[in-house]
C-alpha cells in the first residue's frame, strides 16, 4: 500500500528541519511533525520508529548538509584561504539552521555506520585541507579539533546571546580565525603555499 498524503522520508526530515530550525530541538515530537505534515501522529510509524529515529535521520541529515557546504567553500582553494572559507561556511551554516547544526554536533553511535560514515568524510577533509601545513597525522587531528571547538564555541555562544559587547560579531569571528592561522603558521612555519 502507498503511503497517504505523498509522505517520505525526505519530507518528514525537512518538516522536522523546519520545526528544529524555527523553534529549537526540544519542540521536535511526533505531535508536532504529524501537525506539520498534517497527518495523524500514528501515520508516522509507517516511515520512522519514533522520535528517536527522526532525530537520527535529522542528524545525517544535517552532516550531509554540512559536509556540503564546506566542500563547496574549500573547492579549489588550499592554505588559509581554504580555511578561512570554511569556517565562513560553517558558521553562516549554524547560523541559517540553528537546531540542524545543534543536532549535528553529538558524536555517532560506534554501531550506526552511516552517520560513522559521514562524520569520517568531514573529518577527512578538514585534515585534507590541514595537509597544506605539513603536520604530522596526529597534529592534524588536534589542529582539526581545535578549528571544529573555536568554530562550534563561537557559533554556540551567539546563538545564546553570549555576546553583549558592542563589537561586530563577523569582526571578531575573522579575529579568531587569523589568530587560528597565525598559530598554525608559528608551529608549522614550512607550509606549503
Amino acid at each position: 500500500m502507498a503511503p497517504r498524503n505523498g509522505i517520505n522520508l525526505d519530507k518528514i526530515v525537512r518538516a522536522a528541519t523546519e520545526i528544529i530550525d524555527s523553534n529549537g530541538l526540544e519542540e521536535l515530537t511526533l505531535t508536532s511533525l504529524a501537525q506539520k505534515l498534517e497527518i495523524r501522529p500514528p501515520s508516522l510509524y509507517n516511515h520512522v520508529n519514533g522520535v528517536q529515529d527522526v532525530r537520527r535521520l535529522l542528524s545525517i541529515y544535517g552532516l550531509e548538509q554540512l559536509l556540503s557546504v564546506i566542500l563547496r567553500a574549500v573547492s579549489g582553494r588550499s592554505g588559509d584561504e581554504a580555511i578561512r572559507e570554511m569556517a565562513k561556511a560553517y558558521f553562516r551554516f549554524a547560523r541559517t539552521h540553528p537546531g540542524l547544526y545543534e543536532i549535528t554536533l553529538m558524536a555517532p553511535a560506534p554501531e550506526d555506520e552511516e552517520m560513522q560514515r559521514v562524520s569520517k568524510e568531514i573529518v577527512e577533509l578538514v585534515v585534507r585541507v590541514l595537509a597544506a601545513y605539513r603536520m604530522d597525522p596526529t597534529d592534524a587531528i588536534h589542529a582539526a579539533r581545535s578549528l571544529r571547538s573555536l568554530l562550534h564555541g563561537f557559533a554556540a555562544l551567539e546563538q545564546r546571546g553570549g555576546f553583549g559587547l558592542p563589537v561586530a560579531l563577523d569582526d571578531s569571528y575573522t579575529h579568531m580565525i587569523d589568530t587560528y592561522l597565525a598559530g598554525l603558521h608559528a608551529r608549522y612555519p614550512h607550509k606549503s603555499d
